[in-house]
């Protein structure tokens, strides 16, 4: 686990599109393509919209494939589909080809989309092992990731795909990566911010126990890839080092 924390939300974002471009780069050479999944919240929308001008020219983006780690079980027009939010702030600037997005399709059942995404990433990897180059996290102050909330169903589901899973705390749906299939990427990288997410940041790194149904996010840990936590000073302002 790679630990890094900022002074400032622009100086970490521009760390975090560094780390990004120099990954993508990486995939593009060794395999022509650059299989990115993408983190839904607030958080990110100011780093997208970096990569899509300040360093739009330091990756050839037609040689990248979106995807999405969880999705809200809303209509894709409404504001809080995650899919919208990308599009408005990278997707669309970029003008990324339409076959090169992965949306989840939540005009379907909840249970439908996680099958249909499944299917779908299945096919794009060949019959291959899914493991995405780079798969980026949000974390609430609950220590939930992707839609990996404390105490649902989905936190025991010991299968490389997507899964909906009903959210009580939310009284909704979600469809979301299960842990196994994040912990299948080369490179996984959180962005958390605030200090409202300053007793979760320290729970999942620093508690000497586990209690990943409590803290979801102790559940991230990549077989054969690495983690890196983007904190800025008050995320991380209750670690002991």
């Amino acid at each position: 686990m790679n630990l890094l924390i900022y002074k400032t939300q622009p100086e970490l974002l521009e760390d975090l599109a560094e780390y990004i471009i120099k990954i993508a780069n990486k995939a593009i050479d060794e395999q022509d393509c650059f299989n990115f999944v993408l983190t839904g919240g607030n958080s990110p929308k100011a780093l997208y919209e970096m990569l899509a001008t300040t360093y739009k020219d330091k990756i050839d983006w037609t040689k990248v494939y979106f995807f999405f780690g969880d999705e809200r079980n809303v209509m894709p027009s409404h504001e809080s589909y995650n899919g919208l939010m990308a599009k408005k702030a990278i997707l669309d600037p970029l003008n990324i080809a339409e076959d090169h997005i992965f949306y989840i399709d939540t005009t379907l059942a909840p249970e439908k989309a996680a099958i249909e995404y499944t299917k779908a990433i299945t096919k794009h990897f060949g019959g291959a092992d899914l493991v995405f180059d780079l798969i980026l996290l949000g974390m609430g102050d609950d220590a939930h990731t992707a839609s990996l909330f404390p105490g649902t169903t989905i936190l025991n589901n010991k299968n490389v795909e997507l899964d909906s899973v009903f959210v009580e705390k939310l009284s909704t749906w979600r469809i979301s990566f299960t842990a196994p299939l994040i912990n299948k990427a080369k490179n996984v990288a959180f962005l958390v911010f605030g200090e409202s997410k300053a007793q979760a940041v320290k729970q999942v790194i620093e508690s000497p126990k586990k209690n990943t149904q409590l803290y979801p996010a102790q559940l991230i840990n990549p077989i054969d890839g690495g983690v890196t936590w983007f904190l800025d000073d008050a995320a991380a302002s209750l670690l002991d080092n």
